[in-house]
């Protein structure tokens, strides 16, 4: 057994651990970076990066079969599961050598196994032991299931649907929340048929009602089924298919179905609660600068508590890196970080929705301004449909923004600035947006509530 010593050991490297890496380094701190599988973690690998060149693929199989409309001739001659692939890998790959010369240049060490968390600040992998004088845990997440069904076969997670190697001729998706919708966007702009299920009432349940609103009517357009507000009963597979029965006696059946879920904190049998720290339903639990029951022992990303974004998980990174070396970061509030769902229309958000608002502030207290993406002249040349919606107190500050429509996800940010810096819609009216942007109705919205509207009604 060798026993290493270093300022910082981190536990995982996906976005949250590789940023406190990247962070403490630069800080000065000696780093240890230790990770089962490969640097970049779910995010780059089996999540955010592959995901979303699916669904430029997707985008750019709608542009190819709506040609005619924009005036140009082309056709879709159909789908090549391997040159997607192909596409995919490459792209992951690219990031995957970029993150690692980034790491090496950093003079992080990369320990490659599975660690396991000891008491007195040490990580355990193998016969080797690592001790920091602060070890920040950073073991991501997984997709979770339900216990009735067993995955295999035609039944799938996320990480079964990204290694098909063939687009489904139809696909069930229990699950209508970010990974589900986004799946039945990709399938459907690939030829598939698609049903949702959900057993809240709308798609998309934790943004803003109009933004799940928007979303259901657009998929009906493209022709996505959804059943919404019934729960899931049972499935049973055969070479051919899967068969799914919903609690109100309801039989669907296609060739797949993916489970879509949501993700649960990947902490079990890492020997986290026998070296002191705390879980709470398998998250850790951490006080508001993200320390951990155990002294010295920190906790970021998807295993604490809250929105499970790899842009969260970088922010804690660094915040906790920063903390650890006498710095005092500002935490981030949880309404500050934007949400992006990347479907065809995308939904983006950031701030409290209109019900969040009432809740808090009472209805007298909160008003709120939709426009429509029709009166925009970028959104009608890319052809898209939406809205954006602005939340703020009476005679107050902006308390949400949110957005539906294709490309509004690059919007967020000025969304986020105007709720993090509490700013009121009069503040930003004066400012101008260039013409023709979608940002332009971003720019509407703070008009109206200014009380100065231009376009809109």
């Amino acid at each position: 057994m060798t026993a290493h010593d270093f300022d910082v050991v981190v536990l995982g490297g996906g976005s949250g651990g590789y940023a406190a890496a990247l962070r403490a380094s630069e800080l000065g701190k000696t780093v240890a970076l230790i990770e089962k599988d490969r640097l970049g973690g779910t995010c780059l690998h089996r999540g955010c990066i592959p995901t979303k060149a699916l669904l430029h693929a997707a985008e750019v199989a709608d542009s190819v079969r709506e040609a005619a409309s924009y005036g140009v001739t082309a056709s879709l001659g159909g789908i090549d599961p391997a040159g997607l692939r192909a596409y995919r890998e490459g792209i992951v790959a690219k990031k995957f050598k970029g993150l690692e010369g980034l790491i090496a240049r950093r003079g992080i060490t990369v320990i490659a196994g599975e660690g396991r968390l000891e008491a007195g600040r040490t990580v355990r992998v193998g016969d080797d032991t690592y001790t920091g004088r602060d070890v920040v845990l950073a073991t991501g997440s997984y997709s979770r299931t339900l216990p009735s069904l067993e995955i295999g076969g035609r039944i799938l997670t996320s990480e079964g649907a990204l290694a098909l190697d063939e687009v489904p001729g139809s696909v069930i998706i229990l699950g209508g929340g970010v990974i589900g919708v986004e799946f039945a966007s990709v399938w459907r702009s690939f030829g598939a048929e698609v049903t949702i299920v959900e057993a809240f009432e709308h798609l998309i349940p934790n943004e803003d009602i109009a933004l799940s609103k928007g979303l259901e009517r657009a998929y009906r357009k493209r022709g996505i089924q959804a059943r919404l507000g019934v729960r899931f009963a049972s499935a049973t597979q055969d070479g051919d298919g899967v068969t799914v029965t919903l609690e109100d006696g309801a039989s669907l059946r296609a060739d797949y179905l993916l489970v879509a879920v949501g993700r649960g904190p990947a902490t079990a049998g890492l020997g986290f609660e026998e070296a002191g720290v705390s879980l709470d339903r398998g998250f850790v639990t951490v006080d508001e600068r993200l320390r951990t029951t155990a002294e010295g022992v920190w906790a970021v990303g998807d295993i604490v508590p809250g929105l499970q974004l790899a842009h969260r998980g970088f922010q804690q990174g660094i915040f906790v890196a920063e903390a650890i070396a006498g710095l005092d970061p500002v935490p981030v509030p949880e309404t500050q970080i934007p949400k992006v769902t990347y479907s065809h229309p995308e939904a983006a958000s950031v701030g409290l929705t209109e019900a969040q608002a009432v809740a808090e502030h009472g209805a007298e207290g909160v008003t709120s301004y939709e426009y429509n993406l029709a009166g925009n002249g970028k959104s009608e040349i890319i052809g898209t449909g939406g809205l954006v919606k602005v939340v703020r107190r009476v005679d107050g500050p902006i308390l949400g923004v949110h957005l539906l429509g294709d490309r509004v996800g690059e919007l967020i940010t000025e969304g986020q600035l105007a709720v993090a810096w509490e700013a009121h819609p009069e503040d930003i009216a004066p400012l101008i947006h260039a013409h023709p942007t979608q940002s332009e109705a971003l720019g509407e919205a703070f008009l109206a509530l200014a009380g100065k509207p231009l376009h809109a009604i």
